[in-house]
């Protein structure tokens, strides 16, 4: 097991919704690795891709996942379905995971992070409650994350 891994979904890495998320895997305990999807590229659309494989395989392994996306027409966004459409049925049973999400106002955000849950909850993960954080809040994301970190502690 690889402890946490932080899965950011924005297509730009480096985003507001990554640094959110590595505060919030660091407040949880400490982030061991960091997957900007992003970053894989056309990799996820390439049968066989190291980078993508590896993505696959951090997810797989980690004890805690924390899987952000900002919001996109009301969802996730659609690279992050991609990387995680490549993980067998199951493959994150009994994995806690985090949703994190954040949006221009806070009913954007609610809808996503359920959407999410779902998702996750598809692929087998107990999913713990969400970070739903509005853009305005994005420069207080220590904050948020170590306050959500004392909230939900296991």
């Amino acid at each position: 097991m690889s402890g946490i891994v932080v899965v950011s979904g924005n297509p730009r890495p480096g985003s507001r919704t990554s640094t959110l998320a590595v505060a919030v895997g660091t407040a949880l305990g400490g982030a061991a690795a960091v997957v900007e999807v992003g970053a894989l590229g056309t990799g996820l659309l390439t049968p066989g891709d190291s980078a993508t494989a590896a993505a696959v395989t951090a997810i797989r392994e980690a004890d805690l996942l924390v899987v952000a996306t900002p919001t996109y027409k009301g969802s996730y966004t659609g690279v992050l379905k991609v990387l995680l459409d490549q993980l067998p049925p199951n493959a994150l049973a009994g994995k806690r995971s985090v949703p994190v999400v954040t949006a221009g106002v806070a009913p954007q955000a609610a809808a996503a992070a359920a959407l999410l849950a779902q998702l996750l909850g598809e692929l087998g993960a107990d999913v713990a409650p969400a970070v739903e954080v509005v853009e305005a809040d994005l420069p207080e994301a220590q904050a948020i994350a170590e306050k959500y970190a004392a909230a939900n502690r296991e």
